[in-house]
């Protein structure tokens, strides 16, 4: 087995025992760090297939912003462990059902879909702006397609990315009643003579005139 079966095996295991985890854990928080688990794992096998743009946009796109939303979501959410907990064993009959109708597909694309296929013949070089050659890159050579002849697709995609930012920003700054926050502009700006009062008293005082006693309660 040489070093690249090694980390394929290696980054599988960890990946399935992430997804494992993500439905099974207790506290949702933990199960969206597990996805981050898994995503990560998942970026090492697009590593190892070569396929360097699409691990690299794994990394930054889902790691970096769509996970870090579903942390702010979550953490937001006030979400009863205990409601959710039922539900999810209330679910397992059709989980296992959909989950085998996945296995069945899966297995009929890997055993079927790729015999005949052969690899894919060495790409030719490209040339920089200078003229020269330089090797071949899918990175490069993604970037050239999409910057060209998908400018404007990729615009809008990246419009639609700022609203999205713009409107998780919105949700995390929402004013909160129970919030017990502290203004540093007020603490700064706030005067002693505001806060403070001082009263001038005598340093010792008259002792005060014993009570007079009660009436006697008058005889019948």
């Amino acid at each position: 087995m040489d070093v690249t079966t090694g980390f394929f095996y290696l980054f599988s295991v960890v990946l399935l025992y992430a997804a494992f985890r993500v439905i099974t854990a207790r506290n949702p928080v933990h199960a969206v760090l597990h996805l981050i688990l898994a995503f990560s794992q998942a970026a090492g096998l697009w590593l190892l297939l070569k396929a360097e743009f699409l691990a690299i946009v794994l990394v930054l796109v889902y790691l970096g912003a769509v996970m870090v939303l579903f942390l702010f979501v979550v953490m937001m959410l006030d979400i009863r462990i205990e409601t959710v907990r039922g539900s999810l064993w209330r679910h397992i009959p059709l989980a296992l059902l959909v989950g085998g109708v996945i296995a069945v597909e899966m297995a009929a694309v890997l055993m079927t879909g790729f015999r005949g296929v052969q690899a894919p013949a060495e790409m030719p070089a490209l040339l920089d702006a200078a003229g020269q050659t330089i090797p071949y890159s899918n990175t490069l050579a993604l970037g050239r397609l999409l910057y060209t002849e998908y400018l404007l697709p990729v615009e809008i995609a990246a419009t639609i990315l700022l609203v999205a930012m713009i409107a998780a920003i919105g949700l995390t700054l929402r004013e909160r009643k129970d919030s017990k926050a502290l203004d540093p502009a007020a603490q700064i700006r706030v005067r002693a003579q505001d806060r403070v009062v001082v009263v001038s008293m005598p340093p010792t005082r008259a002792p005060e005139p014993p009570a007079a006693p009660a009436a006697e309660e008058s005889k019948p």
